[in-house]
C-alpha cells in the first residue's frame, strides 16, 4: 500500500492540534506517544488498536473545489474564511480538517483538528515536512522579479526523471503558498523545488527559513512592485533575503549581468554562503557562449558549470528563457548533477500557459500565431516578450506583428514613464500594431506613432470585437498584461474563433 502523506497522529505532533472528543471516539491510536516524535497526545486520545485507513492523510488542500478524498482540509482565512467550507470539505471526502479552536462542529463533520491559528499550524506542518527529509535530499528555492515560475518548472522537468521530485503548484509562492507546498511534500522526496515571492520587504525571510534550501536562485531584479519600494535597490535587498534561509554550506545563484549584482553578492557574502553567478557574458561563472533560435525553440551553449562546455535545447523561445536556463544549469551543478544530461527534458518543455505558450491559429485558411503572455507583466518581462515575438518564425513570416497590451500594475509613481518607455521596444522589435487597454497603458498608446495605434480601451473586454476583426492569416499576436488587467479572455476569444485541433504546442 502507498505510504500516506501524513497520519492524524503526525499532524497532531507537528501542530499541537487538539482532536475533538467526538471524532476521537472513532479513532484509536496505538499509544499516547506518536511513534518517533516524542510528542504527547491529548489524554483523551488514547487507544489500543491501529489507526483506521480512513484517517491516513493522502494530501493537503485549502480549496474544496480541488480537494480529493483522503485530503486534510486546511480552513485558512484569506479572501474567504475557509471555515465556511468545512462541511463541504467533508462532503467531498476530506479525511480531517484543520480548524480554529472557535469553530463549532457542524452536522456531517468528520475529525476536527483544533488549533489557535490555522496559518501558523500549516507553517508548523510545513516545517515538519522539511525536517523529515533524508539528509541526501536536495532543496532549491527560486525568487526574482521575473522568471520564478518558469525556472521552477524547468527544474521540475530536469529533476523528475532523476528521483522523487516535489515542486509548487502554479505560483504558490506567498505566505500560505510556501507552507502549503511544504506540507504537501512526501517524506521520500529526493528533490524539492520552491518558488518564493514577495510584494514587501521582510516577506521572503520567514519563507526561506521554512524551506531551508541548499541552493537559492535569484533570477533577476527589476522594477516590479515599485509601489511598495523606494527604489529598485530596495527590491534587490528584499530579494536577497532568500539567502538567510540557506543551509550551512549552501549556494547563492545570482545574475551576473544585473545592475544590482554587487549588492546581491554582498548580501550573499554576509550570509556566509557560496556564490555562483550566471549570465549572458563570460564575466559569469556559468554563461552562454553561443545561441541559436529556430521554429522549435531556443538553443544555446553553456560554459563554466564545473568547467563544462555543452549544448542545451529549449522548447520555448526568447533570450529570457535562455537566461532562466542558465540559472537552472548552475543549480543542477551545485547539487552534484550533470547539467549536460539533466537538462535534456527541456527540449520538450514549452513555455507555460500565460507565460509565452504558442498556439497555431488558422484564419481564412492561412496560418497565424498566438503568443499567450497573459499571466503577468512588468517592464522587463514586457520587453522580453516583445523581443521574443519574432524568434522561431519562418523567414518572411509574419506579415504583421500585433501586440495586445494591458496595464502593468504596482509600479508606483513611475508608472506613466515606465509604460510610455515601452515605445522604444515597440519600435526596435518592429511591432506593426498595438492594441492597449487600461489607464496606465494609455501612456504607451499616446507615445506611439499613429500608424501603430490599433485601439485603446479602458478595459480588455472592450478590445475583443476589434481584435477579432483585425487579426488575419500570417499575423503573430502577442497578448500580455498584469493579471489584474484581465488579458486571458482575449486569448480565449482568439482560440475559440480560430483554433485547429492539432495546433497547441
Amino acid at each position: 500500500m502507498t505510504q500516506p502523506l501524513w497520519t492524524i497522529t503526525e499532524i497532531i505532533a507537528a501542530t499541537g492540534a487538539m482532536l475533538n472528543r467526538t471524532a476521537a471516539s472513532d479513532i484509536a491510536l496505538k499509544s499516547q506517544k506518536t511513534e518517533g516524535s516524542g510528542a504527547v497526545l491529548p489524554s483523551g486520545l488514547k487507544g489500543g488498536s491501529p489507526l483506521r485507513e480512513a484517517h491516513e492523510i493522502t494530501g493537503v488542500s485549502i480549496d474544496t473545489r480541488t480537494l480529493e478524498p483522503g485530503n486534510l482540509f486546511v480552513a485558512l482565512k484569506d479572501i474567504r474564511d475557509g471555515h465556511e467550507f468545512v462541511p463541504t470539505a467533508f462532503k467531498n471526502g476530506a479525511a480531517a480538517a484543520l480548524v480554529s479552536t472557535s469553530y463549532q462542529r457542524k452536522p456531517g463533520d468528520g475529525p476536527l483538528l483544533h488549533v489557535d491559528d490555522v496559518l501558523k499550524a500549516l507553517e508548523a506542518l510545513g516545517k515538519a515536512a522539511r525536517t523529515r527529509l533524508s539528509p541526501d535530499a536536495r532543496v532549491i528555492a527560486v525568487t526574482g522579479s521575473v522568471g520564478k515560475t518558469t525556472t521552477k518548472e524547468m527544474l521540475r522537468a530536469c529533476l523528475t526523471p532523476l528521483g522523487n521530485t516535489h515542486a509548487a503548484d502554479k505560483s504558490f509562492n506567498n505566505h500560505w503558498g510556501v507552507p502549503l507546498t511544504l506540507a504537501r511534500m512526501p517524506a521520500d522526496t529526493r528533490y524539492g523545488v520552491f518558488e518564493i515571492g514577495m510584494n514587501h520587504a521582510g516577506e521572503i525571510t520567514p519563507l526561506t527559513k521554512m524551506v531551508r534550501p541548499h541552493v537559492a536562485i535569484i533570477t533577476t531584479v527589476e522594477a516590479v512592485h515599485l509601489e511598495h519600494f523606494a527604489s529598485v535597490e530596495a527590491i534587490a535587498d528584499a530579494k536577497a533575503e532568500i539567502f538567510s534561509g540557506l543551509v550551512p554550506g549552501g549556494t547563492a545563484i545570482i545574475p551576473r549581468d544585473n545592475p544590482h549584482y554587487a549588492l546581491l553578492a554582498a548580501r550573499a557574502r554576509q550570509a556566509d554562503v557560496r556564490i555562483v553567478s550566471f549570465g549572458m557574458s563570460n564575466a559569469a561563472d556559468v554563461y552562454r557562449c553561443a545561441d541559436e533560435h529556430d521554429q522549435t525553440g531556443a538553443g544555446f551553449r553553456v560554459s563554466g558549470a564545473n568547467g563544462a562546455d555543452y549544448a542545451v535545447r529549449l522548447g520555448a523561445h526568447g533570450h529570457h528563457m535562455v537566461h532562466n536556463g542558465l540559472a537552472v544549469a548552475a543549480a543542477l551543478a551545485e547539487i552534484d548533477l550533470n547539467p549536460a544530461s539533466a537538462m535534456s527534458p527541456l527540449a520538450q518543455m514549452g513555455a507555460p500557459q500565460g507565460r509565452g505558450s504558442r498556439t497555431a491559429l488558422v484564419i481564412d485558411g492561412q496560418p497565424a500565431l498566438l503568443i499567450d503572455e497573459s499571466y503577468n507583466a512588468n517592464p522587463a518581462s514586457m520587453r522580453a516578450a516583445l523581443a521574443a515575438m519574432a524568434q522561431g518564425l519562418s523567414a518572411g513570416q509574419p506579415s504583421r506583428r500585433i501586440a495586445v497590451l494591458g496595464d502593468m500594475l504596482e509600479l508606483g509613481p513611475d508608472s506613466a514613464a515606465l509604460h510610455a518607455g515601452l515605445a522604444e521596444a515597440i519600435a526596435s522589435n518592429k511591432i506593426d500594431l498595438v492594441f492597449a487597454c487600461g489607464p496606465h497603458m494609455k501612456h504607451l498608446y499616446d507615445a506611439l506613432p499613429a500608424h501603430k495605434r490599433a485601439k485603446w480601451a479602458p478595459a480588455s473586454s472592450e478590445l475583443t470585437a476589434d481584435l477579432l476583426a483585425c487579426v488575419k492569416g500570417g499575423d503573430v499576436v502577442m497578448i500580455k498584461g498584469s493579471n489584474g488587467s484581465r488579458m486571458a479572455p482575449l486569448v480565449a476569444a482568439l482560440v475559440a474563433r480560430h483554433i485547429t485541433p492539432q495546433s497547441n504546442e
